[in-house]
């Protein structure tokens, strides 16, 4: 997120030039790998050295974020028998027509288009077919452990279906986790959130808690003992071609990160 980049930089660049301002060790990062899967795994903790952090990743002012989704992705790999059409009457399997009945397995109100909130959902993103082979990529998506759990059985009781069907060997499921809601871990820190909050309210911006329906940086952080919830950046429809952020919401952003540390040290007093 380069306008978060840029809104942590102005911030630093302000203490740089204002030496008289009180703030305790301050520690940044730039993580590169979230948008390509990897989130901040690579981040050596240890070395960075901070207590607990805030990722600049957020939408419109005054959001805050310190419960995310669980992620697992999967893929089902199908092996179908081609035959000339004109001859195939009890002998063809078209990966296609099976994977087609696979997600036909799925329900339709459980999807990224018919959810919100709190409410998961079953996303194919990919389906690549030809009669003789298809592969199926989806991601699958709860805020809840449980429910979350549920989901990855079902998927593995829909592929065990199919094999049921068609063939042990005519569908091969390979699924793993991803990421994990931060929100487990947050619950007894929430002194990070809230700092975050009251920040925003002494600069005159209503905070407004949602339920990232994503992951973060801070989620793999947080699951590895760096408390990280997600603040806002300012921007509007992420992911898209028409995708904006306003000068002056970045420069909110950048007086958001300058007050926690002033409530830090004014709480520390």
């Amino acid at each position: 997120n380069k306008a978060g980049m840029a809104e942590v930089m102005g911030a630093v660049d302000y203490l740089v030039h204002h030496p008289e301002i009180e703030h305790g060790d301050v520690k940044v990062a730039f993580t590169p790998d979230e948008e390509v899967g990897h989130l901040a795994k690579l981040l050596d903790i240890g070395k960075f050295g901070a207590d607990f952090a805030y990722t600049l990743d957020g939408g419109p002012i005054g959001e805050v974020c310190y419960e995310n989704f669980n992620a697992a992705n999967a893929s089902v790999r199908i092996k179908g028998r081609a035959v000339h059409p004109g001859t195939a009457k009890g002998m063809m399997l078209s990966a296609v027509t099976m994977g087609h009945e696979f997600l036909s397995l799925f329900p339709p109100a459980e999807t990224p288009a018919a959810t919100e909130r709190y409410e998961g959902f079953y996303h194919c993103t990919r389906f690549d077919a030809r009669t003789e082979a298809a592969e199926l990529y989806f991601i699958i998506r709860d805020h809840d452990a449980k429910r979350f759990a549920e989901r990855k059985a079902f998927m593995e009781r829909a592929v065990k279906w199919m094999q049921d069907r068609y063939g042990a060997d005519r569908f091969e499921l390979e699924m793993k986790d991803q990421y994990y809601n931060m929100a487990d871990k947050m619950a007894g820190s929430m002194h990070i959130a809230e700092t975050a909050m009251e920040a925003m309210r002494e600069l005159g911006i209503e905070p407004f808690i949602i339920p990232m329906r994503g992951g973060t940086d801070g989620a793999a952080l947080s699951w590895r003992g760096l408390l990280t919830p997600n603040l806002f950046t300012g921007g509007h429809n992420y992911h898209g071609r028409f995708e904006f952020i306003p000068v002056q919401a970045m420069e909110k952003a950048t007086a958001m990160v300058l007050k926690i540390l002033e409530l830090y040290v004014r709480k520390s007093a």
